[in-house]
C-alpha cells in the first residue's frame, strides 16, 4: 500500500502566495548577500594572496553538503507525522539553527572556520528552501502553477538585490550585520508557519520504516521518467551559466574590470539591483502567461538563449558598462526562466506523495552548479590568466540549457 497524498488545505491563495514571496526573499536575501558579499570579503580580510582558491574551497565544500541535504531533507519531511503537519517542523528546526550559525560564522577568523560554520549554515538555509519548494505542489492546482511559479522567482529576485545590498551595508559591520542576517531570516520562518497553517499530518498512512526502502526511494529511473531527469539536466546548466559569473561577480570587478575593493561593493549593489529590474520586467507577466496557454518548454528556451547572448557582452565591452548591460539583459533572459521554473519541475514529479524528496533532487540541480562551479572558474582563471574564460563557459552552459528542454514530452 502506498502513502496517500493529502488532499490540499483550504487555503487564501492570495496570502499564501504573498507569505511564498517573503519566503523565498529571506533564504535568497541570505543566499544572496554571504555569497556574493559577506563571505568573499571575510575570505579576502583573512588571505588576500590566496582568496581565489579559498573562496573555491569554502563554496565547494558547502555545495557538497548541500547536495545530500536537499533529498534528504525533503524524504525525511514527506514521512514526517506532526501537528504542526509535514513542512513546518522541519521549517522551523532550519531557521532556529540557520540563525545560531549565522551569528557564529561572524566570529570565525580562519579559512576553516568559515568554511565549517558556512558549511553548517547552509545546511539550514537549504533545508528550509526544500521543504518551502514542496508547498506548491502540496497547495497549488496544476493550472495555478505557473503563477506559483512567478511569485516565488520575485521572491527570489528581490531576495537577491535586498542580499546584495543589506551585504553591502553591513559589510564593515560584521558582527552585528551576520546576526541582522540570521534573526531575520528566522524572522520569517516563524511567520511563515504561524500565518500558513498546515493541516495535520498526523492521520496520514505511512509505510513502516526501512532503510533500504529509505535510501532506495532517492533513485529516479531515467528510463521510466526521462523528463524529470531533463529537466534536472536544463536547471543545471542554468544555474550553472548564472553562477559561473555571480559566485566572482566581487573578484571580476576588482580584478577585470579594474574597481577599487571600496568601489566593487558598491558597483556590486548597483548590478544586482539592475539584474533584479530586468527579471522583475518580465517574471509575473510570463509566469500569468504560461498559465493562460499552458506552455512553459519555449519560455525556458528563449530565456536561455538570452541568457547566453547576455554572456558576451563583457567579452566585446570589457568595462562598467558592459557589466551593467550584462545585468540588464541577463536579468530579463533569468526572469522568464524563473518564471517558470517551478511550474515546469513540479509538472514532471514522479509522485505526489513525495514531492518534498523529488523537489529535493531536484534541486541538486541548483546546488551542484554552486559545489563545483568555483573550483571550475578558479581552474579557468588560473590557466587562461583571467576572466574572458569564466564568460564563454558561462555561454556554453546557458546554450546547453535551452538544448535539454526540447526532449521534454509530458510539458508543452
Amino acid at each position: 500500500m502506498s502513502t496517500v497524498a493529502p488532499s490540499r488545505p483550504v487555503v487564501r491563495q492570495t496570502g499564501l502566495l504573498t507569505w511564498l514571496f517573503l519566503l523565498n526573499a529571506a533564504i535568497l536575501t541570505v543566499y544572496a548577500g554571504f555569497i556574493v558579499i559577506l563571505v568573499p570579503d571575510q575570505i579576502a580580510r583573512i588571505d588576500e594572496q590566496n582568496k581565489v582558491a579559498n573562496l573555491a574551497i569554502v563554496m565547494t565544500a558547502s555545495s557538497i553538503a548541500t547536495i545530500i541535504i536537499h533529498p534528504l531533507i525533503g524524504a525525511l519531511s514527506d514521512r514526517t507525522r506532526s501537528r504542526l503537519g509535514r513542512r513546518a517542523p522541519w521549517m522551523l528546526l532550519g531557521g532556529a539553527t540557520g540563525a545560531l550559525f549565522t551569528v557564529l560564522l561572524a566570529g570565525a577568523g580562519t579559512i576553516w572556520a568559515v568554511c565549517l560554520y558556512w558549511i553548517l549554515m547552509m545546511l539550514c538555509v537549504n533545508s528550509v528552501a526544500t521543504v518551502g519548494s514542496a508547498i506548491v505542489p502540496d497547495r497549488f492546482a496544476k493550472e495555478r502553477l505557473g503563477v506559483a511559479s512567478a511569485v516565488v522567482a520575485l521572491g527570489i529576485f528581490v531576495g537577491m538585490g535586498a542580499g546584495v545590498a543589506l551585504a553591502g551595508l553591513a559589510v564593515n559591520s560584521i558582527g552585528i550585520g551576520y546576526a541582522a542576517f540570521g534573526i531575520g531570516f528566522l524572522i520569517v520562518c516563524v511567520l511563515f508557519v504561524v500565518f500558513n497553517r498546515d493541516f495535520s499530518s498526523r492521520e496520514m498512512h505511512r509505510e513502516p520504516f526501512s532503510w533500504r526502502a529509505f535510501f532506495a526511494s532517492f533513485w529516479v529511473s531515467p528510463r521510466r521518467y526521462p523528463d524529470f531527469w531533463w529537466a534536472f539536466a536544463g536547471r543545471f546548466f542554468l544555474i550553472l551559466a548564472y553562477q559561473s559569473v555571480q559566485s566572482y561577480l566581487l573578484y571580476i570587478l576588482r580584478d577585470y574590470i579594474g574597481l577599487s575593493d571600496a568601489e566593487s561593493t558598491g558597483v556590486s549593489t548597483l548590478i544586482t539591483a539592475v539584474m533584479l529590474i530586468g527579471a522583475l520586467v518580465t517574471t509575473y507577466f510570463c509566469g500569468r502567461i504560461s498559465d493562460r496557454t499552458g506552455r512553459r518548454k519555449v519560455f525556458v528556451f528563449v530565456s536561455s538563449l538570452i541568457m547566453a547572448v547576455s554572456l558576451l557582452i563583457p567579452l566585446l565591452l570589457p568595462s562598467l558598462t558592459g557589466m551593467f548591460a550584462l545585468a540588464a539583459v541577463f536579468g530579463v533572459g533569468y526572469g522568464i526562466y524563473m518564471s517558470v521554473d517551478t511550474a515546469l519541475m513540479n509538472e514532471v514529479l514522479p509522485a505526489a506523495d513525495q514531492a518534498a524528496k523529488d523537489l529535493g533532487i531536484l534541486n541538486i540541480a541548483t546546488a551542484l552548479p554552486q559545489a563545483f562551479t568555483p573550483a571550475l572558474v578558479g581552474v579557468l582563471i588560473l590557466l587562461s590568466g583571467g576572466y574572458s574564460a569564466v564568460f564563454i563557459a558561462g555561454i556554453v552552459f546557458a546554450v546547453l540549457g535551452a538544448l535539454t528542454v526540447i526532449p521534454i514530452r509530458s510539458v508543452r
